[in-house]
């Protein structure tokens, strides 16, 4: 590992802080390094407030005057909530500036390293690109198409069943991997499921992660027959303003939909396609609302919604050392499904974690995903 690679992945690790915390905004930390030695750190640790290479100058101080930057990425040179980094770094008298990746925001792109090297600061982009950009996989999506990043979660038996025949289903996986589980929800701006979820396990979709979140993710209910019941848990006045129930126009308009929009709930319509709400209109709304990242979390008819719809970007499946079997049982994913192995759906990049007696695998849904570039430093 290089030097720059080392201090780039001190800068990934601060980065990692303001997770749930941010969006839409992008995953950023900086540190100031003089004469080999860190002077000065900080991180993006809310939105609208103060961005991590100001945290990282504030820190540094007066050390800041000839000492090099290594921040995740590209720094801004607009206004926007805060005022623009690349004019606090050149005030600071930084020498030299090594970004992880330039910022595809079209606001930025590229105008923050050319005011940078007008103002005579060096610049040197693409260290650990391939992290960088990882890092900020919701971020590149929602800014670079305008639809969310969609992740699908789901939970299962190594025969992958998500349920028995009589619809238990709790608790499949161990302890461990639930607060695995509850910490992508802790970082997803929007968490989903589908009516049958909530009428077979009336769930809270709320982050339990030992202390309380700064902000919990909407809760997403998609239900075009709207039987979202009044009595669940994400219908109740705790939970409501934070509940959000997508149904066709039809249904939007009837005395239920006025009941659960006087409770507090957002009843959004959305038109169908082949007799399912249409996935795609849907997140597009979604991400026009500032929503960057889904976790789609159940059930199995929901998931195949969304894998036929194209719509999954990537996939995180936890399976407990355990068989279930059973005609009836539950599988992971429903609908009709293809006729072809040729036209399964392939999964890319992966990694497997074992979790206590669970297995994780994570990985890209093939030619949706894969942000990441071939290595490689741009100057």
């Amino acid at each position: 590992m290089t030097l720059h690679e080392r201090f780039m992945k001190q800068a990934l690790g601060l980065a990692r802080k303001g997770a749930g915390r941010v969006s839409p905004n992008p995953l950023v930390g900086a540190v100031v390094v003089r004469s080999g030695a860190v002077v000065g750190a900080g991180y993006h640790r809310r939105f609208g407030g103060p961005h991590a290479e100001v945290h990282a100058l504030q820190q540094a101080g007066e050390l800041a005057r000839g000492a090099d930057m290594y921040v995740t990425l590209e720094p801004c040179s607009h206004t926007g909530k805060t005022p623009p980094c690349a004019d606090a770094i050149i005030q600071a008298g930084v020498g030299r500036v090594f970004a992880g990746m330039a910022d595809p925001n079209p606001l930025v792109s590229g105008r923050g390293i050319k005011k940078l090297r007008a103002a005579g600061i060096a610049v040197e982009s693409g260290i650990l690109e391939n992290e960088c950009r990882r890092l900020n996989e919701s971020f590149l999506k929602y800014i670079t198409t305008g639809m969310p990043f969609v992740a699908l979660k789901s939970a299962a038996t190594l025969d992958g069943r998500i349920a028995t025949r009589t619809g238990d289903s709790k608790w499949i996986t161990c302890p461990e991997s639930r607060r695995v589980a509850h910490r992508l929800r802790f970082e997803a701006d929007a968490v989903m499921v589908g009516s049958g979820t909530v009428l077979a396990d009336d769930p809270l979709l709320t982050v339990r992660l030992g202390r309380k979140a700064a902000a919990q993710p909407l809760r997403v209910i998609v239900d075009g027959r709207l039987r979202t019941p009044l009595a669940s848990h994400v219908v109740q006045p705790e939970y409501a303003a934070g509940t959000m129930i997508v149904t066709t126009a039809g249904r939007a308009a009837t005395p239920k939909a006025r009941t659960l929009k006087a409770a507090g709930v957002r009843v959004l319509a959305c038109p169908q396609k082949t007799g399912r709400i249409d996935m795609r209109r849907l997140l597009k709304k979604l991400a026009a609302g500032g929503i960057a990242s889904v976790l789609i979390e159940g059930g199995a008819e929901l998931a195949a919604s969304a894998l036929e719809a194209g719509v999954v970007d990537k996939v995180y499946f936890f399976y407990a050392l355990k068989i279930l079997g059973g005609r009836q049982a539950v599988g992971m994913i429903g609908g009709t499904g293809p006729s072809r192995i040729a036209e399964a759906v392939s999964i890319v990049d992966m990694r497997l974690r074992r979790i206590k007696n669970d297995i994780l695998i994570e990985g890209y849904v093939e030619k949706k995903a894969p942000l990441i570039k071939s290595a490689g430093r741009k100057r």
